[in-house]
C-alpha cells in the first residue's frame, strides 16, 4: 500500500478544463512519497492505494501549480540576450544588467515574446492559473531506500517531469 515514505511508479495523462491534452507520461516514472516530488492534492490521492490504482483528479490553481502572477513578468533589453533567443528558451535568473533587478533571482524565466527592442520573460510555471485534468495509474509501488529518504525525493518531480511547453500569454 501506498504509504509514506515510499516510491510509486506512475503513468498519467494530464489536460486542462477543456480537455486540451498538455502531458503523458507513457513509460512509468517514480516519484517519492513524502517529499516533493508529488503535489500534495495527488499524493492524498494515492494514500492507502495500490498497484493498479486509478484516478482521475481536477486540480484548481492552488492544488497545482499556483494563481497566474503578473509580477513575475518583465520586459528586458533584447541586447541582454543571445542573438538566438526564441520563444520557449529558459533562464535561470534574469540577464546580467536587468532593468528588474527586484524580480527573484531563483526562478526559471521562460521567454514569452521577442521583440526588436525587448524581450518578455515570466518567471510563472507555464501552468500557473490553470485547472488540470489529471489522470494517472499506479504501475508500481515499494519501500524507498534510505538514500531517498534523507534526500526526500528519486530525483524526479512533477516540476521536472512535466513536458508541457510555455504558453505566451497575453498581457491585460
Amino acid at each position: 500500500l501506498i504509504q509514506k515514505p515510499c516510491v510509486v511508479a506512475l503513468t498519467w495523462q494530464l489536460s486542462d478544463a477543456q480537455n486540451q491534452a498538455l502531458d503523458e507520461l507513457v513509460e512509468a516514472v517514480e516519484f517519492y512519497v513524502g517529499g516533493d516530488d508529488l503535489l500534495p492534492k495527488v499524493e492524498e490521492a494515492l494514500a492507502g492505494q495500490a498497484v493498479g490504482f486509478q484516478t482521475h483528479l481536477h486540480l484548481e490553481p492552488e492544488h497545482a501549480f499556483g494563481e497566474f502572477d503578473s509580477a513575475l513578468v518583465c520586459f528586458e533589453e533584447r541586447a541582454l540576450f543571445p542573438d538566438a533567443v526564441e520563444p520557449g528558451m529558459q533562464f535561470e535568473g534574469l540577464p546580467e544588467g536587468s532593468a528588474t533587478p527586484d524580480m527573484p533571482a531563483d526562478k526559471l524565466y521562460t521567454v514569452t515574446e521577442v521583440y526588436p527592442t525587448h524581450v518578455v520573460l515570466d518567471a510563472n510555471h507555464p501552468l500557473a492559473g490553470m485547472a488540470l485534468r489529471l489522470n494517472l495509474t499506479v504501475r508500481d509501488v515499494r519501500e524507498a531506500t534510505a538514500v531517498e529518504i534523507e534526500a526526500g525525493t528519486v530525483g524526479s518531480s512533477v516540476l521536472d517531469v512535466l513536458q508541457v511547453q510555455p504558453a505566451a500569454r497575453g498581457l491585460h
